[in-house]
């Protein structure tokens, strides 16, 4: 009967993750929605391609070495350097990584895993919509997705992770561990990259350019809601276990953990989800005065910033969380905005960075005291620790090493598009030369005058 029971684990946790995968997929679908309807018709296809490279680029190389990254490095660099042990079994070559029939649970938790990794990648690829080169773009969207991001899980999203033994760092659900780090890296790319032409008057007041498509806008917004859903349900850890009294298996008990392992319900988290979207949409439809666009994305906002506690928050405490989160970043992004003329063109550092900073520290104040994990010696969770986590996902490896990528990319002249590209549309000359597509816009301009005429 035990040999039966651990086969139904295995495969019950086969199973489990790889509906999970399926619908995380939905919020790469939802963002590629998203990204088009929010951009111009002119630059449709360019948004759609880049987005879809994000699929193959990032994968391929978080099957290379951004899955080992993830065990070897918990406790670098604090306690011990890289520990290339523990990540032997996750290498390449490993029997592990490749169509091992004893292993049925190693490919649909990369799986898992890697989806987390598109997610962070289409975060900066919504940010800098319209003005950025594809091949620049693709390079960001593999160092935030396979290495980056990566680290940081590492770090505080691991049972042995050194931010969680000696900061008490707490984050089930990933408001920093995904969308601050990616907040912060987007942030980085686009105070280089530069605003999109036409977005800030002379004065520097800033102009809005509103949706292409709001349908479409919505319609994907929802489909990430869903994914975000799904995505809930892969942070926590199925496990099947049996109930033994006297030597004898009397029963089973169905038991999910968190990522630290630490014991949690599917019924907690759908208590605690639901209540921070409603809580964000409620607060932003209030803050931006029934502004479509910002209440639609508030939702987002309210789950991400509930995200680090909901699964030791009541869901009263995630509904206010979470509209209390949207206040701070709807006016944290129109103050950024106007102070130092940072074109967020879909508000993706604000939704996912300001946000995923604020549920950090937020959390650190009402869960203080509360174990960061069930294993003993961990420090307990609290406002420094927390703080300190903020800063390193969304500054020390989000804005920093993208800004420097970035300062890189553009004094090599790959970063941003030629002007005369961006004013005709990435559609049509993307990768046309800066004076191809200047004498491209020109004709246009004779042949134009001359019809009027």
């Amino acid at each position: 009967m035990e040999g039966n029971l651990n086969a139904l684990t295995t495969i019950f946790t086969e199973f489990y993750y790889w509906v999970t995968v399926v619908f995380m997929f939905l919020i790469h679908v939802g963002f590629c929605m998203y990204e088009v309807a929010a951009s111009r018709s002119r630059n449709h296809m360019h948004t759609l391609m880049k987005n879809v490279m994000i699929i193959p680029l990032v994968t391929v190389t978080f099957f290379l070495f951004g899955w080992w990254i993830y065990w070897a490095f918990p406790s670098f660099p604090i306690l011990g350097g890289i520990d290339t042990s523990a990540g032997e079994a996750y290498t390449p070559w490993s029997p592990n990584m490749g169509t091992h029939l004893g292993d049925r649970i190693t490919g649909v938790f990369w799986a898992a895993f890697l989806l987390f990794s598109w997610t962070a990648a289409s975060i900066v690829s919504g940010s800098v919509i319209e003005r950025i080169r594809s091949s620049a773009l693709w390079v960001h969207a593999v160092l935030i997705g396979s290495v980056f991001w990566i680290i940081d899980a590492a770090w505080g999203w691991h049972w042995d992770g050194w931010m969680v033994k000696l900061l008490g760092y707490h984050d089930a659900y990933a408001s920093g561990v995904i969308h601050a780090i990616a907040g912060g890296y987007a942030l980085g790319v686009i105070l280089v990259l530069g605003p999109r032409i036409g977005k800030f008057a002379a004065d520097g007041t800033p102009r809005d350019i509103p949706p292409h498509n709001p349908w479409l806008l919505t319609i994907g917004l929802f489909l990430i809601y869903t994914g975000f859903w799904g995505f809930y349900a892969a942070c926590n850890v199925p496990i099947i276990a049996p109930e033994v009294i006297d030597g004898q298996i009397t029963g089973v008990t169905w038991v999910t953990t968190n990522i630290y392992l630490a014991p949690t319900t599917l019924s907690a988290i759908t208590f605690n989800f639901l209540m921070s979207l409603s809580g964000g949409l409620m607060a932003a439809y209030v803050v931006s005065k029934g502004d479509a666009f910002w209440t639609f994305s508030g939702g987002l906002a309210g789950i991400i910033t509930a995200s680090a506690g909901n699964d030791l928050y009541h869901p009263i405490q995630a509904m206010i969380i979470g509209a209390i989160g949207v206040v701070i970043v709807y006016k944290l992004h129109y103050w950024v905005e106007r102070k130092f003329k940072i074109d967020d063109a879909v508000g993706a550092v604000a939704v996912h960075g300001y946000a995923g900073v604020v549920g950090l520290i937020i959390a650190g104040f009402v869960l203080w005291g509360a174990p960061s994990s069930p294993y003993e010696g961990y420090a307990s969770i609290n406002p420094l620790g927390q703080t300190i986590g903020a800063v390193i996902m969304f500054f020390v490896l989000g804005f920093l090493p993208a800004f420097i990528v970035s300062k890189i990319q553009a004094s090599m002249g790959i970063l941003r598009i030629p002007e005369a590209v961006e004013i005709q549309g990435l559609d049509y000359a993307d990768h046309q030369s800066y004076e191809d597509a200047k004498a491209a816009i020109i004709d246009a301009h004779k042949a134009h005058l001359s019809a009027n005429n």
